[in-house]
């Protein structure tokens, strides 16, 4: 039986995507299948991935429905036990699967853990902030404040997802940091400490970039995660007061913009997610 599901979203990075199909078939460890999901690409990701011929599998959505949505439709199209995700723009060093797969085997009780990565930004190595290095064990706290966890340096029991859910496809972005809260909530999250995935950035096609206010939407992630009601007590007021902290600074800006009805809403919410789940959000883009 097929151990891994590697999955691989792409839209519109006939450029890049190759890349990342070619680091996955080039792993040590060989009992896995590769997925890549084209969200609707409009270039010429399909020809790219043509040219890999049956050693992937090629999923196309048809129509653009975001990052959420491609993986979650990688997801149910796999059938392995461990699912580990690639973006697109990404890469892995030849021993990532085996290094994460003897991790599993040593620890069985261990249901995801992450491999630290090498940072590429706009073709150049860079090393990651303090703020940005990554914890290992349980790690919500830190969490609360910043995503700590990529994609790319993933590896997950599909069982884990079957309890915690999938990524929230009604998120534009931070879809990642919505998971990754949700299960660091309950579970430990490991940190391998080998670099052996290869994470770039500074290009005009992150999801960083197409977003304004991106902290919108953790505020919302941590407003879902109150009425879940998966939370210790603990957990909860760490949630509410890091909500409190993110409502005000994106209140600042709104009303430094002139957007004082949307900036009053977000000083209003922590008092509204108090009472009860939130129903309607600012459309503003």
């Amino acid at each position: 039986m097929t151990k891994v599901s590697v999955i691989i979203p792409t839209f519109n990075r006939a450029h890049l995507v190759g890349r990342a199909i070619s680091s996955a078939l080039f792993q040590t460890f060989e009992n896995y299948e590769i997925l890549v999901v084209d969200d609707g690409s409009t270039d010429s990701t399909g020809k790219v991935v043509a040219q890999f011929g049956s050693r992937i599998r090629y999923i196309p959505l048809g129509t653009n429905r975001g990052v959420s949505a491609a993986r979650n439709a990688g997801i149910r199209e796999s059938s392995a036990p461990y699912i580990a995700f690639l973006d697109s723009d990404d890469y892995w060093l030849p021993e990532k699967l085996s290094a994460q797969i003897r991790f599993f085997q040593d620890d069985p009780e261990v249901l995801i853990c992450q491999i630290e990565e090498h940072w590429i930004r706009r073709g150049r190595r860079v090393n990651p902030g303090k703020i940005h290095q990554k914890p290992s064990g349980d790690i919500f706290s830190p969490s609360l404040r910043l995503c700590l966890v990529s994609p790319s340096a993933v590896m997950i029991s599909r069982s884990l997802l079957d309890e915690t859910g999938l990524f929230d496809e009604t998120l534009p972005a931070c879809e990642d940091y919505d998971l990754w809260l949700r299960i660091a909530a309950r579970y430990p999250i490991p940190l391998i400490e080998r670099p052996l995935v290869i994470k770039t950035g500074g290009h005009s096609d992150q999801l960083s970039r197409r977003f304004s206010g991106m902290d919108r939407f953790r505020i919302r992630s941590l407003a879902n995660l109150l009425h879940r009601n998966t939370l210790t007590f603990a957990q909860e007021q760490e949630t509410l007061e890091e909500l409190k902290r993110k409502c005000h600074i994106y209140a600042k800006g709104c009303f430094k913009r002139g957007r004082k009805k949307e900036g009053q809403f977000y000083l209003d919410l922590p008092e509204k997610v108090r009472q009860g789940p939130v129903e309607t959000w600012p459309s503003q883009v």
